[in-house]
């Protein structure tokens, strides 16, 4: 039997001597894995389709446990950022995260969307890397259970506090403190924390319909890229490269 799906493509190895093992964050069937037969003969028609940061429509069938693509129509082949170095080395690192937070067979349609629209807002609206990053991190976060409290202080409830705490994703005031409340806490100002509420709460479709100065993107990223790999664990070899780039 014969299946469509939707996705875009975060990993691709060697099989064999002609084939290739794609790992791909599709709409409804989560994170999969597609044998690519004969996809690096030069004659192939699924060679496009197999290339990391590619969204396509795939056909696959079910053969012997393992999904195998027969058909692959691209959709997206994104290369404005396979000509930039820098805007290909954050790419890359949307689709490390994303390839960490995906679970294998569990759909996770908002992720794909997220990642589609960061990789669309870099590419073709040529939003500041700086915003599009911040984005992509805290609404990240967000869909992996780490839906940060932005109430207001978590000690004192003070609505407009100045200091985010990444290690327990709460805010705070700098002169507040408890027993109950440590970690480590970043400042954060106002523009910047009304930047975070929209991000966390907004309609997706309308994720990146704000601005903020240069500062301020600079001073966001900060802050939800700490946030997100305090709550992932670790840190990510595209996001170090992305990094040396802009030195």
């Amino acid at each position: 039997m014969f299946e469509k799906t939707e996705g875009i493509v975060l990993r691709a190895i060697e099989y064999k001597d002609t084939d290739k093992l794609l790992t791909v964050l599709t709409r409804d069937l989560g994170k999969v894995t597609f044998k690519a037969r004969g996809v690096k003969s030069k004659n192939s028609k699924l060679r496009a389709a197999s290339q990391i940061l590619t969204f396509s429509e795939f056909t696959v069938t079910d053969f012997q446990g393992r999904y195998v693509i027969r058909e692959a129509v691209c959709k997206e082949i994104f290369p404005e950022l396979q000509n930039d170095l820098t805007l290909l080395s954050l790419a890359s690192y949307f689709v490390q995260v994303c390839d960490m937070v995906a679970q294998e067979a569990d759909p996770m349609p908002e992720l794909l969307s997220l990642l589609l629209n960061a990789l669309y807002a870099l590419s073709k609206l040529k939003l500041p890397q700086a915003m599009v990053k911040a984005v992509f991190e805290l609404r990240t976060a967000c869909i992996a259970g780490f839906l940060p409290d932005l109430r207001g202080c978590a000690i004192c409830g003070r609505e407009d506090p100045d200091r985010f705490n990444i290690t327990q994703g709460v805010l705070q005031c700098a002169t507040c403190r408890s027993e109950d409340t440590n970690g480590i806490r970043m400042p954060v100002s106002a523009g910047v924390l009304n930047a975070m509420r929209y991000i966390s709460s907004a309609d997706p479709k309308r994720l990146f319909s704000f601005r903020l100065s240069d500062v301020s993107c600079t001073e966001l990223s900060q802050i939800t890229e700490s946030y997100l790999t305090m709550r992932l664990e670790r840190g990510f070899s595209a996001l170090d490269f992305y990094k040396s780039l802009l030195l």
